[in-house]
Formats: structure tokens, C-alpha cells, sequence
């Protein structure tokens, strides 16, 4: 395993290419996985041991579950790879600062983010490399082609078809190669997203901001649709908050630049505001104003549920989910939103970092310590 014991607590860390051989190829490069011990993990480096093309010269994985969980990352390394992999401790503070915590604990002149239900394709490592040769001097990324696997003989359900938005998203860090130069001229990843929700889109808008340039590449990579439970579209509101962080940094012309989706929110304000009106009117006893309000309501709501259900396999289970969800997630949008507008009232974009160390070292900002890897397969 690359890396060092961890250190005295009151001493320095280590240095990442410490345990380097001499100078790094200008094509060198890591691959990074922020994980919360998913076990798709497991799945995501086999997949990268099977493949064909040069192996990447380092893998951090970034174990960012809460601090608290002291036990092993449930991972099975296969053999090939131990000696590349490092674990390094996350903060807990989502992928942003995971995924900084992993550039930063190495060396290499490219880092290639992966999440941790990926699969990359067969042809991945050949591809990345020709990715990597074809980049120009300022290329600051190489994005992937993302593949989101559909259920056959049936309508794929609503999170599915979210999830499959994925394959259309731009700049998405699933799998993006970044150069280490850019990473550092930026400051990597904006720790205020807190969630795996617009941070890739805001690093790719300030690295273009500075004269950088973003290029689709060969490679191919397989997202599966991870299971999730009838609750995921309420939690996912949470993202407008992070949308409101976004205006902040980076105007309203954002979503344009970045070929963003605007969503529902203004729909999701006019039924709030409609609900809230016809319970105040009921209150107020004003059965008329009451019913009209009421009636607009029901009718945002059914209007929001009927486009979530046509498009699915309208299951029994499915419709009753879609039908409950569409009358939660209006309030819980604007309700996010609003939390958005209060804590990032003062937001400004992140000076600029202080001027990197010579090419092909790590940045000023120490590595984390690493950490012991569980287990090997065969």
C-alpha cells in the first residue's frame, strides 16, 4: 500500500509523492473515490482491475462517513490494486470536501473523480489515457460518457428517470478527469455545497471563468440505478438551497451556461402560496376565498402529480408515492429555498487560493494521514 503509518498527532503528515518513485509522467494520474462504505465500492474497483490501459499511478479512496464510525472501510481491494490504494479520512462534510481531501493526499498532474456506484467500462483506462493525451495545455477537464442502465418491459419509475438525467448532465463528477493545475489556480471544490448537488457545476464555471477549457472524452461509464426508498424526491429538495448558493456566486445567466435544468420552483411557490391562502382563508372564515384557493391548490398538485405518473409504469405502489410526494414536495422546496436565501444571504465567490508549488507537487495544504485498508480479494 502507497503511503506512510500514520503520524504523531503533534508532527508533520506526509507527503504524498514521498512514496513515489522520482518524477511523475506528465500523463500520471489518480483516481479519486469519495465513499460513504457503499458496497458498490467493491463493484467500482473491480471494474477498474478488470480493465484494460495503463493503471493509475495512485487510488485514494476517501472514507467520509460520520467521524464517530471508528470501524474499517467495508471494502474488498482486489490484490492488483493494494498497492495503489490509500484510504484517507473524510470530515463528514459531503462530497466536496471529500473529494478535496483526496486531491490533496496526492501527486499526480491528473486526478480522475469517481463515485462509488460507477462502473467504469472495460476500455476505461486506455480511453483515459487517450482523453489525457488529447487534452490541450488548458484543458482544465476531460468528462466522460455516463451510462445509466433502464429497466427492460416496463416505464422506468421516477427516480429511475432522474438518476438517467445523470447521462444528460454536463460536467458531472461521476467520473470527471481534472488537472491538478487547475484544481489548484481554483481551490478545488466549494465546501459550502454540502450535498453531491452543484459543486461539480460550480468548479466547472469558475475554472472556465479563468480561461480554462472543458472537453468531452472517449471513455464510458456505467451509473446502475441505486436503490432508494419512496421518501428520495422529498429529500432531494434540499438541492434549492444549494441552487440559491449558485445565483449567489455566479448570476442568474448560470443555468444557461451550464445547461441546467430550471425545475419547478416557480410552480412549487404559486401551489405553496395557494395552500397557505386557503388555510388562512379557512381560518378566517372565508368559506368562498377558501375554496377558490383550495381548488387551485388541488389542482397545481394534481396537475404536478400526473406529470410524475404518465411518463412511469403506474404501478399501484408507484401512483400512491407519486400522489403523496406531489403534495410534500412543493412546501419542502420552497421551505429549502428559503432556508437557501437566509443562510447564503452574504455569499461571495472564494478568493483565489495562494499561488501553487511548482508543477507536479502537492499543493501547500497538508495530506491527510492515511489509513489502513481492510481486506484483499484475491
Amino acid at each position: 500500500m502507497n503511503g506512510t503509518p500514520l503520524p504523531d498527532p503533534a508532527g508533520p503528515l506526509p507527503d504524498p509523492a514521498a512514496a513515489l518513485p522520482g518524477p511523475l509522467p506528465a500523463l500520471a494520474y489518480a483516481v479519486v473515490i469519495p465513499t460513504l462504505g457503499r458496497p458498490s465500492l467493491t463493484d467500482c474497483l473491480r471494474a477498474l482491475d478488470r480493465g484494460q490501459g495503463p493503471r493509475p499511478t495512485r487510488i485514494v479512496l476517501v472514507d467520509d462517513r460520520p467521524l464517530e464510525d471508528c470501524t474499517p472501510l467495508p471494502v474488498t481491494v482486489p490484490a492488483r490494486l493494494r498497492d495503489l490504494t490509500d484510504v484517507v479520512p473524510g470530515r463528514a462534510a459531503g462530497p466536496a470536501a471529500a473529494r478535496n481531501a483526496g486531491w490533496r493526499a496526492a501527486a499526480e498532474p491528473w486526478i480522475a473523480f469517481l463515485d462509488d456506484d460507477v462502473l467504469p467500462g472495460p476500455t476505461w483506462a486506455a480511453d483515459l489515457a487517450a482523453d489525457l493525451a488529447a487534452a490541450g495545455a488548458r484543458t482544465a477537464a476531460v468528462q466522460a460518457h455516463i451510462t445509466v442502465p433502464l429497466p427492460e418491459g416496463r416505464r422506468p419509475t421516477d427516480w429511475e428517470r432522474t438518476t438517467a438525467g445523470l447521462a444528460r448532465a454536463r460536467w458531472i463528477t461521476a467520473d470527471m478527469a481534472y488537472r491538478r493545475t487547475a484544481l489548484e489556480e481554483s481551490g478545488g471544490f466549494d465546501e459550502r455545497f454540502p450535498r453531491a448537488f452543484r459543486e461539480d457545476a460550480d468548479l466547472a464555471l469558475r475554472v472556465l471563468d479563468a480561461g480554462w477549457t472543458i472537453t468531452q472524452g472517449t471513455r464510458r461509464t456505467t451509473h446502475p440505478v441505486r436503490p432508494a426508498d419512496r421518501w428520495v424526491s422529498l429529500r432531494t429538495q434540499a438541492g434549492n438551497a444549494d441552487d440559491v448558493l449558485m445565483n449567489r456566486l455566479h448570476g442568474r445567466t448560470w443555468w444557461e451556461r451550464a445547461g441546467a435544468p430550471r425545475g419547478r420552483l416557480p410552480a412549487h411557490l404559486a401551489v405553496s402560496a395557494a395552500g397557505a391562502a386557503a388555510l388562512a382563508a379557512a381560518a378566517a372564515r372565508r368559506p368562498r376565498a377558501a375554496a377558490g384557493c383550495g381548488a387551485l391548490w388541488l389542482a397545481g398538485c394534481a396537475e404536478f402529480a400526473w406529470a410524475r405518473i404518465a411518463p412511469g409504469p403506474r404501478t399501484g405502489r408507484e401512483v400512491a408515492v407519486m400522489a403523496a410526494t406531489s403534495v410534500l414536495i412543493p412546501p419542502a422546496a420552497v421551505l429549502h429555498w428559503l432556508r437557501g436565501l437566509a443562510r447564503h444571504r452574504h455569499a461571495a465567490p472564494r478568493p483565489l487560493p495562494p499561488r501553487p508549488p511548482a508543477p507536479g507537487r502537492p499543493p501547500s495544504t497538508p495530506a491527510p494521514a492515511t489509513a489502513p485498508l481492510p481486506q484483499t480479494s484475491p
